[in-house]
Formats: C-alpha cells, sequence, structure tokens
C-alpha cells in the first residue's frame, strides 16, 4: 500500500472534508433531521487541525456517516452518496486513500442528482476537486478518481492498483 507524509494525508482528509460538504445539501435537504455525515466532516476537521487521533472518535463518525447513507437510500442516490463521501472524508484520518473515496462519493451524488446533465456536472464538479489539490497528489487524483459516459450512463470509478 502506498505510504503518504502525515502532512499529505491531512491535505486529503481536509480536501475530502471540502468534497463532501459541497454536497452535504443533497443530504441535508431530505434528512434534516439527521447531522451525522455533518458531524463526521467536523471530526475530519478537527482531526486535520489539532492532530488528535482517537480510532473510537474516527471509526464511530464515520460509521454514523454510513449508516446515514443507509437510511437516506430512500430519499434517493444523491442523499446516500452524499453521506458516504462524509464517511469516507473521516476515514481519511485512518487511511489516507479514503480521501478518493471521498471525491468518488461526492461526484456520484452530484451525477445521481442531476441525471440529465450528470456528465457536465461531475466533469465540473471533478475539476473543482483536482485544483484544490497540490500537483503531486493532483496527478495521482486525476488518474485515480474517473468520470466515464457508458451506453448506459455516467460511472464514476476508482481505479485500484497494487499500491493502493
Amino acid at each position: 500500500m502506498k505510504s503518504y507524509s502525515r502532512e499529505d494525508q491531512r491535505i486529503m482528509a481536509l480536501w475530502a472534508a471540502n468534497c463532501a460538504e459541497r454536497v452535504l445539501p443533497l443530504f441535508e435537504r431530505a434528512r434534516p433531521e439527521d447531522g451525522r455525515p455533518r458531524n463526521a466532516i467536523q471530526v475530519c476537521r478537527e482531526w486535520v487541525e489539532t492532530g488528535v487521533f482517537r480510532m473510537a472518535d474516527i471509526r464511530r463518525a464515520s460509521l454514523d456517516a454510513h449508516a446515514a447513507a443507509r437510511a437516506a437510500k430512500a430519499d434517493g442516490d444523491g442523499a446516500c452518496f452524499a453521506a458516504r463521501a462524509a464517511g469516507q472524508a473521516v476515514a481519511t484520518a485512518h487511511v489516507p486513500q479514503h480521501a478518493f473515496g471521498g471525491s468518488y462519493y461526492a461526484l456520484k451524488a452530484l451525477a445521481a442528482s442531476d441525471r440529465e446533465h450528470a456528465e457536465t456536472v461531475a466533469a465540473a464538479e471533478r475539476e473543482w476537486q483536482a485544483q484544490q489539490l497540490p500537483e503531486d497528489l493532483k496527478q495521482e487524483f486525476l488518474i485515480r478518481v474517473v468520470i466515464e459516459k457508458r451506453r448506459t450512463g455516467v460511472f464514476v470509478t476508482v481505479r485500484k492498483d497494487g499500491d493502493f
């Protein structure tokens, strides 16, 4: 598995939190009373700011956001994927590669929320996401997180290889 510096991990976590926060309204419109995904983003930001890592807090925040995603499934894929983006973002504190999951689910949330313009909105968001990263991480992101137009629709994928 590829290793990252502690500073790169923090950069990736903050980036993933920002990606998740941009789509959080998709979840909160469907489930305004459920603060679990927002809490996951906050826990992620607290770890980035303080460096204090308590696995129980990170795990709980991530699992809670994913539970919120399951609960929101009936409200549509956009809401579900937005909550998953938050769960992946906070998990970056434990495993840096989860940051790509935050990006991935944010892109999926946008594509699912506007199927008519899915390719356009996802491509614009991917470009924004890329611009937020330093060059070395940006290049890795552009290789790993891909949007593909297929006959049956728009697909977002994370390319994994031996060092992922």
